[in-house]
């Protein structure tokens, strides 16, 4: 007797080819390059989190990127502040090698020779270049002229803003708590809301609407590999949250304390929404999530806590250049790990690029390195020897354990060199630079070597070169 047929099979083949279709479906789904999820928070202190240790302000959303991933608990940023911060993960290379030392602030965004210099190639150059959607939405901060514009940087969409700063809401927004300083910079000056280079009106509060923005963007790319760089201006200031969030942190006595906590909050709901999307698509083994804050918390201005770091933004200490810093790639990465070894923003550039199986640019020092041989297990040695930092007159190595570092004081004498050993001492409170001095030599001359690498600021500032 003839077999029954399907679509002219034979029985037997058509069994042998349904049993072969999930492992086609699993080679399919391996050979699709990951997507990429980039998510900066603005001015972060490092013990903010719950998972860095904040009961008082729950965060489950983002947490659960360091509990489905691995946390770093000595993650860095190139630059204590927003600007070069940005500079160094949209390149992978310390920005002073190419001189984006200095922040750009107010109108000095809009001139023509402040900008991450066009000679750079962006994660997005590259991304785009291997076949990936591109779009950033959020806070640009990288240069306010039109040859600076993100869609000239690699990305194909951009919502946001192109200064340091923006309104959440206009002041006089009803259903919105504020906590404004007397001379809060007129942060919309020359600085509206875009989309693509169109100025739009937005009505809704700002991190929702970029949430919003961010979710629709997986919607319209999920059939293909996309690369979505999120940067936040939460919870940079001004001060302005919604009141339904203020209510939420009704045992805060400070107000100023309050307003803090539902501007996280609104950030937390926010990630959990690109979070949930993700899951809806299905796409959740199919992308690579970054988490980081583009520097420490100003804590006198927001109350964002560095505990227990020393400093905060703009400074050198830990609390200025240590930040939360996780990564989540289901199915590919250990979940629920906890990594003690020094990485850096700039990893984010590397790893993204390997992961897509894409290229480094040649001809230039790319100063991060690919981070899925370490977070895998594959490599366990350390992915950085040295780590180095340079903001205006103030400078730093970090070697292992130890530190070296001079902060510059606004105003201030010429400060010496301190040394710090970070494995006994994270607060920074002991100098050991007189009892190891041979090791402070030895560090000083390390780091005298890769200063020697950088250029002078392009903007802003005195020559810091010479330490």
């Amino acid at each position: 007797m003839t077999e029954m047929t399907c679509n002219g099979l034979t029985r037997r083949k058509f069994m042998t080819a349904l049993s072969a279709a999930p492992m086609y479906a699993a080679s399919l789904a391996a050979s699709r390059k990951p997507n990429i999820l980039v998510i900066v928070a603005d001015d972060l202190g490092y013990g903010e989190l719950g998972c860095q240790g904040n009961s008082q302000i729950p965060t489950p959303n983002i947490d659960s990127i360091a509990r489905n991933g691995t946390r770093f608990t000595n993650g860095y940023v190139s630059a204590p502040v927003c600007s070069p911060s940005r500079a160094g993960l949209m390149t992978g290379r310390y920005q002073t090698r190419f001189g984006h030392e200095l922040n750009a602030i107010g109108r000095q965004n809009l001139r023509p020779d402040v900008g991450l210099p066009l000679t750079e190639v962006t994660v997005a150059d590259q991304l785009k270049s291997a076949g990936y959607a591109t779009g950033i939405m959020g806070k640009w901060h990288l240069g306010g002229s039109p040859n600076y514009h993100p869609r000239k940087r690699g990305f194909d969409e951009f919502f946001g803003f192109l200064h340091e700063g923006h309104f959440y809401v206009p002041p006089t927004y009803p259903d919105i708590a504020s906590h404004l300083r007397p001379n809060e910079p007129p942060y919309d000056d020359a600085n509206p809301i875009l989309r693509g280079t169109r100025p739009v009106e937005e009505k809704e509060y700002l991190t929702q609407a970029f949430s919003r923005e961010g979710v629709s963007f997986i919607d319209r790319h999920a059939d293909m590999p996309f690369f979505l760089y999120m940067p936040y201006n939460a919870i940079h200031s001004p001060m302005q949250a919604k009141l339904n969030y203020v209510l939420r942190f009704g045992d805060i006595g400070d107000e100023h304390r309050r307003v803090f906590a539902a501007m996280l909050s609104s950030l937390d709901d926010g990630v959990g929404l690109l979070l949930g999307k993700l899951r809806e698509r299905k796409l959740e083994e199919d992308t690579l999530i970054f988490f980081i804050s583009d520097n420490g918390g100003p804590t006198a201005e927001l109350t964002s806590s560095n505990k227990p770091l020393r400093g905060g933004k703009g400074q050198l200490w830990e609390g200025g250049i240590r930040i939360a810093y996780m990564i989540q790639w289901k199915g590919h990465l250990p979940a629920g790990k906890v990594d003690h070894r020094p990485v850096i923003s700039l990893d984010t550039y590397a790893t993204a690029i390997a992961a897509a199986g894409g290229k480094l640019p040649q001809g230039r020092v790319i100063d991060g390195v690919n981070l899925l041989p370490y977070v895998s297990g594959k490599n366990s040695a350390s992915p950085h020897e040295t780590l180095f930092w340079r903001y205006g007159g103030s400078l730093a190595l970090r070697k292992g354990n130890w530190k070296l570092v001079k902060q510059a004081e606004r105003g201030g004498p010429q400060p010496a060199f301190q040394l710090f050993d970070l494995s006994r001492d994270i607060a920074e409170t002991a100098d050991l630079a007189a009892k190891r001095p041979d090791l402070a030599r030895e560090l000083r001359a390390e780091l005298d070597r890769l200063n020697g690498q950088m250029v002078e600021p392009l903007w802003g500032g005195r020559p810091t070169k010479s330490p």
